[in-house]
């Protein structure tokens, strides 16, 4: 099974891109975000022609998430499930059963700024996605959550960690997150397979910073030990970033025997 997750970066722009990257990179399960399109508008009929079923959270030019399989789509819930917001608002995390997997695609939210309300609201969803971990996920099945994490796991997955400590996605409060979720039982499964460092996911538009090799590694595929000791393969894709119109994202890909 071949798992991916790509923030597209307005799938409105980029859809003959992600349609020709699926025509070649053959994924069973991609999950999206930033799709910034509203439910209707979501090209569920394109994506249906290529063989995938479509589930979509979105709230129109902002945030949004996606998943696409082509091995079932079952259980599809968007947002947490304690009933305490209407998800809608921020249209960030949506989760599905695919062959057999719980699937999660999440947008973490950006931050902006160490010590803004912002970077105190992204510390709460993702100590949210944690308890719902906890409380509703089996850290012995089968569940891989997927997305944009907006975090830098350690001092290897940025260009230079002296440029950006003291900010937003390299912070220990963010980063203590995503390790707790590692602590509850997932994998980061690309960390699995490379140990070295200036393996990007993400490079900023201006100053030609992907050709510069300025980057951050904040896509991720986390994923419970059972599947993760069943990795095969995994990839950035670059070739995805470059071209006419990319998305500031490159996909992320992972197989499992």
């Amino acid at each position: 099974m071949r798992i991916a997750t790509w923030n597209v970066n307005s799938l409105k722009v980029r859809l003959p891109r992600v349609e020709e990257w699926l025509a070649y990179a053959q994924p069973d399960i991609l999950c999206m975000q930033e799709t910034k399109l509203a439910d209707g508008a979501f090209p569920a009929l394109a994506f249906a022609a290529l063989g995938y079923d479509a589930a979509h959270c979105g709230q129109g030019q902002w945030n949004g998430v996606a998943i696409l399989s082509r091995v079932g789509l079952d259980d599809v819930v968007a947002g947490f499930t304690d009933g305490s917001e209407d998800e809608t608002t921020e249209a960030r995390l949506l989760w599905a059963t695919c062959g057999g997997v719980r699937v999660g695609s999440v947008y973490v939210p950006n931050g902006r700024m160490v010590g803004s309300e912002f970077y105190e609201a992204k510390l709460a969803w993702l100590e949210r996605l944690r308890q719902h971990l906890v409380t509703g996920c089996d850290p012995s099945g089968s569940l891989v959550v997927c997305g944009d994490f907006n975090v830098a796991p350690d001092d290897r997955d940025v260009w230079d960690p002296t440029k950006l400590h003291g900010g937003t996605h390299v912070s220990p409060a963010e980063r203590e997150a995503v390790a707790a979720m590692r602590e509850w039982g997932l994998v980061d499964v690309f960390r699995q397979r490379y140990s070295e460092d200036r393996l990007y996911s993400w490079w900023d538009y201006r100053a030609g910073d992907f050709h510069q090799g300025r980057g951050l590694r904040i896509d991720l595929i986390l994923a419970t030990r059972v599947l993760a000791d069943r990795l095969s393969w995994a990839l950035i894709d670059r070739f995805a970033r470059k071209g006419k119109l990319p998305s500031d994202h490159a996909p992320l890909l992972a197989d499992f025997e």
